[in-house]
């Protein structure tokens, strides 16, 4: 009987978890076309790992994880950008720049104040899978039950705002406050991919897979269900490709990714060519 190390039983499991929220976020994330928001995002979330380990090492908080700094900071953003598209939207993209440098500023700033910042910049941006623990599985799956109960219950609110808000509008739909709770969900999902494969690479996750599946259909319910299985399908092989050659598994699933796109793109001419 082949017995596989605990740390990577935790790193399988930590990309089954990612794999579930990201198809399916992702998914809302190519059909809204909001990936620079998704990107701002992600880059923003340094500033609150930053503050809090900075804190933690100042003032010896033991209990005050990085983590927490990055689900606020990532939540912050998001409704700072949400309210600028639904009141100034000609002014998106500059916030959308001034988010995600200043993000990343800040963040490097505070870091530099703390002895170990060389390692923790490291692992946030480029993942540190193969450190996940017990703990981290345990918030992970907290994040992702979320995630998953909001998508399940507000789905068709979601749905008509990422096609047609001037509809959903007329429909008397809540929009400002289910495009807010979609950026939410989007952080969250974002903070949940930072163990997986880093700030720099998480656009890649949320956004290919998600991209892949639309080429085989245009129904957003079949579109997550397939963008699942390929985040799957792209953890699994990266994780244990990664572990084989011992390459960072963050990077390893990124290329994994690319590769699938680069291969599968003449398949969507040919599929389409049929219809």
């Amino acid at each position: 009987m082949i017995s596989i190390p605990i740390f990577l039983q935790f790193a399988f499991l930590a990309g089954i978890i990612s794999s579930l929220t990201s198809g399916i976020m992702g998914s809302y994330v190519v059909i809204k076309r909001i990936s620079s928001i998704t990107g701002s995002i992600s880059h923003s979330i340094l500033a609150g790992i930053g503050l809090f380990d900075f804190l933690s090492y100042k003032y010896n908080i033991a209990w005050l994880d990085p983590m927490y700094g990055a689900v606020i900071a990532s939540l912050l953003s998001a409704f700072l950008i949400g309210w600028v598209h639904l009141n100034y939207k000609q002014k998106e993209d500059a916030v959308i720049a001034m988010i995600w440098s200043c993000g990343m500023a800040i963040g490097i700033i505070f870091l530099a104040f703390v002895p170990h910042r060389q390692a923790t910049c490291t692992h946030v941006l480029f993942g540190d899978l193969f450190t996940t623990n017990a703990i981290d599985i345990y918030i992970l799956s907290a994040l992702g039950l979320l995630i998953l109960f909001f998508s399940i219950i507000y789905y068709r609110k979601f749905l008509i705002i990422c096609f047609d808000e001037e509809t959903a509008y007329l429909q008397k739909v809540y929009v400002k406050t289910f495009y807010y709770l979609l950026l939410a969900l989007i952080s969250l999902s974002i903070v949940l991919l930072i163990k997986i494969v880093g700030i720099i690479l998480i656009i890649a996750m949320l956004t290919i897979p998600a991209t892949i599946a639309n080429f085989f259909t245009y129904r957003l319910q079949v579109m997550m269900v397939l963008s699942v299985i390929f985040c799957l399908i792209f953890n699994t092989l990266g994780i244990y490709i990664s572990y084989l050659l011992s390459w960072p598994p963050g990077a390893t699933i990124a290329i994994i990714i690319t590769i699938f796109y680069i291969v599968l793109l003449p398949i969507k001419k040919l599929f389409y060519s049929y219809e």
